[in-house]
């Protein structure tokens, strides 16, 4: 069981993490929620109402963009786009709202303001974050990144990806229990398209087996991602199968939480591997 502020989410079934982006250049979805210049909170709250309708448990804030190539924003910037949703959502929808961000700044804000569950790429080691994180009480989602948004993705090289992948994982996990933050509070997350090749992505898809070993939740996040496109010729608005596919394998090989942007169509494949999982186990053995 994961405590969130108030909420929980019980592991022993898998959730799925609605996407959304504050941000007005977000790979995903061009900034939709922009349709005007500037964020329209009445759009965006109505999108987590509608994620919630679908079947998220989880909803996961973001203000500032971690495409390929993207630049960062100041924290003035990225709480402005973040906390007055955050907290709309926190007064209206009972969803554990994720905050994706790597501000100590913001995580604190954040934690007063509903957060259950930071979220951060690169995993607690801007200066504060692992203290901020610590003090909030929050459980926090450690993700792997080689280099930085704006230039992972130019010439990502691991002699063995799976084993330095776990093994910095490993290293921020002792970190982060030295640092206050019990075990019990972590997911992990392997970073599929941060600072990785197609080839790394696929090898860490078909370990993930062995990140699941640290015995902690996995989060994992293929929606709409580059490695769908490359692997199928698709365009951004045609990768919808090939999400579902890459979510339904990482479920069978551990995964805890799919994060995605298109939440209705993946709370139904979840569903229905949950359903051959329980049969399988005669959960659902009086069902005709």
């Amino acid at each position: 069981m994961l405590h969130c502020a108030g909420r929980c989410l019980d592991l022993s079934h898998p959730h799925v993490m609605g996407v959304i982006n504050t941000t007005p250049d977000s790979f995903s979805d061009g900034g939709s929620l922009y349709p005007f210049g500037r964020l329209d909170m009445e759009l965006a709250l109505q999108r987590a109402r509608d994620m919630v309708a679908q079947g998220a448990t989880v909803l996961d804030i973001g203000g500032e963009s971690t495409r390929p190539g993207a630049q960062p924003v100041s924290v003035d910037e990225e709480s402005q786009r973040v906390l007055p949703l955050l907290e709309r959502i926190a007064r209206e929808l009972d969803v554990v709202i994720s905050v994706d961000t790597s501000s100590p700044q913001v995580m604190c804000d954040a934690a007063r303001s509903g957060a259950g569950l930071i979220n951060d790429v690169r995993a607690l080691t801007v200066d504060g974050a692992l203290e901020a994180a610590a003090l909030s009480g929050l459980p926090v989602c450690l993700m792997h990144m080689q280099g930085d948004p704006a230039s992972m993705q130019a010439a990502p090289h691991y002699t063995d990806v799976v084993r330095e992948v776990a093994a910095y994982l490993r290293e921020r996990v002792v970190v982060c229990e030295a640092g206050g933050i019990p075990r019990e509070r972590l997911l992990l997350d392997p970073g599929f398209g941060f600072g990785k090749t197609l080839a790394h992505n696929l090898q860490l898809l078909r370990a993930l087996p062995r990140l699941a070993q640290a015995g902690l939740p996995l989060l994992v996040g293929f929606s709409r991602k580059s490695m769908i496109g490359k692997l199928l010729g698709r365009e951004l608005d045609q990768r919808l199968p090939g999400s579902l596919a890459l979510a339904v394998i990482a479920l069978e090989r551990g995964a805890a939480i799919i994060r995605t942007h298109d939440v209705a169509a993946t709370a139904d494949a979840v569903a229905i591997w949950r359903a051959v999982d329980e049969i399988v186990d005669g959960a659902l053995d009086d069902i005709v």
